[in-house]
C-alpha cells in the first residue's frame, strides 16, 4: 500500500490506474479504524481493482463543544490495518490540502434530510459532512464508495448528495459490524469505562425490542418511542432521541413499508447511536 499526502500525488496515482482501465473503490474515514472500517475496505475490493482510503479528521463536522481536539489520532496503526485489508492506496492529507482557502470556505448542504434527528442536535454537522465528503469524491472520482450503515442518517444525505448533484459514482452501504454482545462497532467505544461498557449493550437491546414489536403488527410508534426511551433512563443512559421513521427517507413512520429505528444518547460523557431496519413484510 502506498500513503500519500498531498492532491498531487494521489491523482498522479489515480491517473495511471485508470489508464490501465482499472475500476476504483473508496473508503473515506477519519481514522482511530476498527473491524467495520476494514469490512468497508473488503467489501471495495469485491467491487473493483483498486481501493482507496482516506484518513481526515474533519474540523467542518464537528459543532462547538465536541471532540475534534480530542478524536484519537493514529495513523501509523490505520495504515497497518488498511495493508493486511488490502488497500492499495491511503489519502491522509494535512488540512490545507482539503480546504485551500480556509476550513468552510465553501459548503454544500443538503436540504430535507439534514434537519431532524442528528440535524437537530449538531447543528451544521452534516453540512461538513456532505462538504468534505464532496471534496474527496471530486479528488478521488471513484466508481464506487462505500459507507457503514451504523451512521444510518449520514448515509442517506450522501445517497441524496450524490443523487441531486449528478455524481458518477456507485454508493454502498455496508451492514453494521457488532461485538458479540450486539454493541455496534464505533471509534468512541473506547471512551466507555469498562461498567459502561457493560451497559452499552441496551442500546442495542432496545432497538430489538421495538423490530420486534414493529413485526408483531404494533403501530403505536409514538409509545414504542417513549418506552425504549424509559428504558435507555433506567439504564443511565440520557437519550436524545428514540425515533422510528422510513427506512428511505427517514420521513415519518406512517409512511413506512420499511423502516428504521435509531436511537441517540449518551452514557456518561460518551454518546452513542445506533439503528435497526426492519422489514415491514
Amino acid at each position: 500500500m502506498r500513503t500519500v499526502h498531498t492532491v498531487a500525488e494521489l491523482r498522479a496515482q489515480l491517473a495511471a490506474w485508470r489508464t490501465a482501465g482499472e475500476r476504483i473503490a473508496f473508503v473515506p474515514t477519519m481514522g482511530n479504524l476498527h473491524a467495520g472500517h476494514i469490512e468497508l475496505v473488503r467489501q471495495g475490493r469485491q467491487r473493483a481493482q483498486r481501493v482507496v482510503a482516506s484518513v481526515f479528521v474533519n474540523p467542518l463536522q464537528f459543532g462547538v463543544n465536541e471532540d475534534f481536539g480530542r478524536y484519537p489520532r493514529s495513523l501509523p496503526q490505520d495504515a497497518a490495518q488498511l495493508i493486511t485489508a488490502g488497500c492499495d492506496l491511503l489519502f491522509a492529507p494535512g488540512v490545507e490540502e482539503v480546504y485551500p482557502q480556509g476550513v468552510g470556505a465553501t459548503t454544500v448542504r443538503v436540504a430535507g434530510v439534514t434537519e431532524m434527528l442528528e440535524g437537530e442536535f449538531r447543528p451544521g454537522h452534516f453540512d461538513g459532512v456532505a462538504t468534505v465528503v464532496n471534496i474527496l469524491f471530486n479528488l478521488v472520482q471513484p466508481d464506487v464508495a462505500l459507507f457503514g450503515q451504523k451512521d444510518y442518517q449520514q448515509l442517506a444525505v450522501i445517497r441524496r448528495m450524490v443523487a441531486d448533484l449528478r455524481l458518477p459514482l456507485e454508493v454502498v452501504g455496508v451492514p453494521t459490524l457488532r461485538a458479540e454482545d450486539g454493541l455496534a462497532l464505533s471509534s468512541r467505544n473506547q471512551y466507555l469505562s469498562a461498567e459502561e461498557r457493560a451497559r452499552a449493550t441496551t442500546v442495542h437491546r432496545v432497538l430489538s425490542r421495538i423490530a420486534e414489536g414493529l413485526r408483531a403488527g404494533r403501530r403505536d410508534y409514538e409509545v414504542l418511542q417513549s418506552e425504549a426511551a424509559l428504558t435507555l433512563q433506567r439504564a443511565g443512559f440520557r437519550p436524545q432521541y428514540v425515533a422510528i421513521r422510513s427506512a428511505e427517507l427517514l420521513e415519518p413512520a406512517a409512511s413506512a413499508t420499511d423502516w428504521v429505528v435509531l436511537v441517540a444518547a449518551f452514557l456518561g460523557t460518551t454518546r452513542l447511536i445506533d439503528n435497526l431496519v426492519v422489514a415491514a413484510g
